[in-house]
């Protein structure tokens, strides 16, 4: 009796340990799960309520330092930017301006260049940076991007002072030769050459005033608003007439190819603008007695087919540092040759943004010595295409069709061998050309730019 009485009483002491160990546990992890973690500390418990939402939406790139120069909070725009690398605060300048502000409490504000992450050329951000205090311990980094800003301003002194100079130029010249005019009153032959001058130069200010007014209009207009189907074949034949009397003076031949009934959408005057700017930019890029080609094709492309206007020359050519810049405001590859030319350095900007502001673009392949090619690329008006022509031959892009309603104008009497197809027919004056230019085809200085290798941008596949 006794030694049941005493195994019981060790049972319930047994248990009575065992429960109280069980409840200590028990209390132990509530204690362990209650107490604070590192990043708890750092975030929940430091910043003060709400400034983790309001960092979270804020354009500028955003770093929490606390008193010993951690990192507590950063947005993601900082990271991106590098200001943040393991923790710490990555830009000394900004670091010792968190010091300072942590310090006095006065809030700062810099603007930096910091090297460009991840490339080895020297390039440079702009930024502004801006401390401030926030509570008693910690200090809030704000870094706004200027890199854009920069450009864009950048971009508006350069036009300014490019208008301001071009526009020098002419009123100069006028100013002089009107001064010239009025000493020469007494000498009729003097006075009649400086009022062509006179001429020359006014014409030459209207030209620029014009083209900065078609370049703004196509810079702000939306295109679309207007749009409508236009022909293709239509375009090609204004834009040859434009540049008939120029060509016809130099003896150029100008011949249109490619597919026939083509349509693309969009506002007929800007792209009557844009292919005439290309046209005329390679008959006076080109020496005489040579040929300016404009093909248009379609091409299929991931969005919808395109149509392709390509303008090919067998001009002077483009170097290749001059080809990344042409499609600048004012840029000139041959500055005494464009103002030879009446040209204004507008041109081919007031096409980039034509193309772009109809969904398209605009590319150039160009050999010095050899000629260029301006391709202008435009989505397809799919709305007004037949579409019951199945029967398409795979070189129907290289036949000829004839912009010119004259039927007599043809190269030569035969087939010309520069050409892809018999169905040629050119764009000058039978009395301003060269017999032997035109039976003889292969004697025209310089390489066809048909047979020149088309990397990286190939030329259309037509010259006419």
């Amino acid at each position: 009796m006794d030694v049941n009485a005493a195994v019981a009483a060790l049972a319930a002491i047994a248990g009575v340990c065992t429960g109280v160990i069980a409840m200590l546990a028990f209390r132990w992890s509530e204690r362990d799960q209650a107490r604070p973690t590192r990043t708890s500390l750092h975030t929940d418990a430091v910043l003060p309520p709400g400034v983790d939402t309001v960092l979270s939406v804020l354009r500028s790139s955003a770093v929490v330092l606390d008193e010993s120069d951690s990192v507590v909070k950063a947005s993601s725009a900082a990271y991106a930017l590098g200001l943040v690398r393991g923790g710490k605060l990555a830009i000394e300048p900004m670091l010792h301006m968190a010091r300072d502000t942590r310090r006095d409490g006065e809030i700062r504000q810099v603007e930096l260049d910091l090297p460009r992450r991840g490339t080895g050329r020297g390039e440079a951000l702009a930024v502004s940076a801006r401390v401030a205090p926030l509570g008693s311990r910690l200090v809030l980094l704000l870094v706004e991007d200027l890199t854009e800003a920069r450009r864009i301003e950048a971009v508006r002194r350069d036009f300014v002072a490019n208008v301001s100079h071009e526009l020098k130029t002419p009123v100069g010249a006028l100013s002089l030769l009107s001064e010239a005019v009025m000493d020469a009153s007494d000498d009729p032959e003097a006075v009649t050459r400086f009022a062509g001058r006179m001429q020359i130069e006014a014409t030459r200010l209207t030209n620029l005033v014009q083209e900065l007014i078609d370049l703004s209009r196509v810079q702000n207009d939306d295109p679309l608003e207007d749009a409508e189907p236009v022909r293709v074949d239509e375009l090609v034949a204004e834009a040859i007439d434009r540049s008939r009397h120029t060509a016809s003076t130099k003896q150029i031949t100008m011949a249109a190819g490619g597919s026939a009934d083509l349509h693309v959408w969009g506002n007929r005057g800007q792209l009557a603008a844009a292919l005439g700017n290309l046209v005329e930019n390679a008959v006076n890029y080109s020496p005489a007695r040579t040929r300016v080609g404009i093909a248009a094709r379609r091409v299929a492309a991931p969005g919808g087919d395109q149509i392709e206007i390509a303008v090919t020359d067998q001009g002077i050519g483009i170097s290749e540092k001059d080809r990344e810049r042409i499609f600048e405001r004012f840029y000139r590859v041959d500055p005494a040759r464009s103002r030879a030319t009446g040209g204004t350095g507008l041109g081919l900007a007031i096409v980039k943004h034509v193309a772009a502001s109809h969904g398209g673009e605009v590319t150039v392949w160009s050999t010095e010595g050899q000629g260029s090619t301006f391709t202008l690329r435009l989505p397809e008006a799919g709305s007004v295409r037949d579409r019951t022509h199945s029967h398409i031959v795979d070189d129907a892009d290289e036949g000829l069709y004839d912009a010119d309603p004259d039927p007599g104008r043809h190269s030569g009497p035969g087939p010309d061998p520069a050409l892809p197809t018999a169905h040629a027919h050119d764009h000058a004056h039978d009395h301003d050309r060269d017999p032997e230019s035109d039976s003889h085809p292969e004697s025209h200085p310089g390489p066809d730019p048909r047979t020149t290798p088309r990397e990286p941008l190939p030329a259309p596949e037509v010259l006419p």
